[in-house]
């Protein structure tokens, strides 16, 4: 099933809200962790579990979303997703033992899973890809960037839970839209391209599955879409990229701020300045670096890569000048150009495998990056806790070059695939 130009807007529309609503509540997380251990009588390190027990869901839902769509359909994932969210929510909102706050993590960070790698992957395949996914994850930036004060307003008269409360009435209505507003089944929206500059992949006949993309065989008998996907190069490749991509974002905002501290004698006012401004300057990347490279004729290959090295850049001036004030400027640059490389890597699945295997390949790349995300910072502060919290831009460095290593050669590979996409056209 298609989705009509005039069901568009409300898709659209809907992705952009259900991804405000993750912002908020990945956002509101810190500012409520000192009211649960204080409620809970934990310290820092047993709270840190919920870490670990929501990437567990997450991951999980990235190998798993693939499947979920070829059985269910695009609404129906949604709506479990949706639904997953908004139960955990509720429970925690009952201010459960803290056991069973651990363990309810895992069905927060699996309906968030599903709801990001599905819209993720419905969006890949609308014409203007590009452009579109950027404004997803810009709103994430959005719903990220209010969170701690809306948080931090709430707790002044309220407990922590209604934080929870409020998130969980706020993703009702979001399943009932994605009920009444999602096809059934995925499919182009108009025959044109399906991510900026791929060729069109025309949408399945009624009862049969999506053609394969030129080049890429699907065999999901020989153990399923999740080991297709896993056996095309490209999509690993993209998940390594991706997974380094979140390691850095996530080291850079967790550790920017002791850097500027500890580092630079920077004051905790103006060190929080900075980190806000690396956090409006990635949101600010998805929300404008996209439209203005499609003006300019840019591809997407060719504006992550301009990104890239904007990335590499930005890291090299905040460690190579030791002064508090370049390094606050050199952190908002690094968050814009870091901005569009996680969407545009998404919206270039489509030219990287077949149609059928898209949103599996969309959810390992999901899942994988949370691994990085999880990793990467950890490692960035054992590695201050041993040396020194300046090592975080040196580290950096590192994370930022490796990012090009790991995208000039996907870029290759979509190159290729372009190229023989071209030849069987012709």
């Amino acid at each position: 099933m298609s989705v009509t130009r005039p069901a568009r807007r409300p898709v659209v529309l809907l992705a952009y809200a259900a991804f405000v609503l993750v912002g908020l509540s990945a956002g509101v997380g810190g500012v409520l962790l000192p009211a649960q251990i204080d409620d809970y009588g934990v310290d820092k390190a047993t709270i840190g579990i919920t870490f670990f027990t929501f990437s567990a869901g997450f991951l999980l839902a990235g190998i798993t979303t693939g499947g979920l769509i070829d059985r269910l359909g695009t609404r129906a994932a949604l709506a479990v997703g949706g639904g997953a969210f908004v139960l955990a929510s509720l429970y925690t909102a009952l201010r459960p033992p803290f056991l069973a706050l651990v363990a309810v993590q895992v069905v927060a960070g699996y309906g968030i899973g599903v709801l990001e790698s599905v819209l993720n992957a419905h969006l890949s395949e609308l014409t203007g890809a590009t452009t579109l996914l950027n404004r997803l994850h810009a709103f994430f930036g959005v719903g990220a960037l209010l969170a701690p004060a809306l948080a931090a307003w709430m707790l002044r008269a309220l407990p922590w839970t209604l934080v929870w409360l409020v998130l969980a009435l706020a993703g009702l209505p979001l399943v009932v839209g994605f009920l009444l507003a999602y096809p059934k089944r995925r499919g182009p929206d108009d025959g044109g391209p399906t991510a900026d500059g791929a060729p069109a992949v025309s949408g399945p006949a009624v009862g049969g599955p999506p053609p394969d993309r030129v080049g890429v065989t699907v065999r999901p008998g020989n153990g399923g879409l999740l080991v297709a996907a896993l056996r095309q190069p490209a999509v690993v490749l993209a998940a390594v990229f991706l997974a380094v991509y979140v390691g850095l974002e996530i080291s850079v905002g967790n550790w920017g701020f002791s850097l500027l501290v500890g580092g630079y004698d920077q004051s905790e006012v103006l060190a929080g300045y900075a980190v806000s401004g690396y956090w409006l300057g990635l949101t600010a990347g998805r929300f404008l670096i996209s439209p203005l490279a499609t003006r300019a004729g840019l591809t997407p290959a060719a504006t992550s890569a301009g990104c890239l090295v904007g990335v590499t850049v930005s890291a090299v001036l905040a460690w190579a000048v030791p002064v508090a004030a370049v390094a606050g400027v050199a952190l908002v640059l690094l968050g814009f150009f870091l901005g569009p490389l996680f969407p545009t890597a998404m919206a270039m699945v489509p030219r990287l495998t077949a149609s059928r295997l898209v949103p599996t390949a969309i959810g390992v790349l999901n899942g994988v990056s949370v691994i990085g995300g999880a990793v990467f910072p950890w490692l960035a502060g054992a590695i201050a806790q041993g040396v020194g919290v300046w090592t975080l831009l040196p580290f950096a460095v590192v994370l930022a070059v490796g990012q090009l290593a790991i995208w000039w050669r996907l870029a290759r590979q979509v190159a290729a695939a372009d190229r023989a996409g071209r030849v069987a056209a012709g």
